[in-house]
């Protein structure tokens, strides 16, 4: 199985909002997406954690 879950984390709040699968091989870098942070009410950046 070549697609993974990734996990993304809200950098100011440092909760994990949202589950994204993803190619490993394609996507060999971490994700980093803005999207809605439910808990601050804005759009933030998310990263992803291991």
């Amino acid at each position: 199985m070549a697609r993974d879950h990734a996990i993304l984390a809200c950098t100011e709040c440092k909760r994990r909002n949202y589950i994204k699968t993803r190619n490993k091989k394609t996507m060999a870098e971490r994700i980093e997406l803005k999207k809605y942070c439910r808990f601050d009410r804005k759009h933030t950046v998310h990263r992803e954690v291991k």
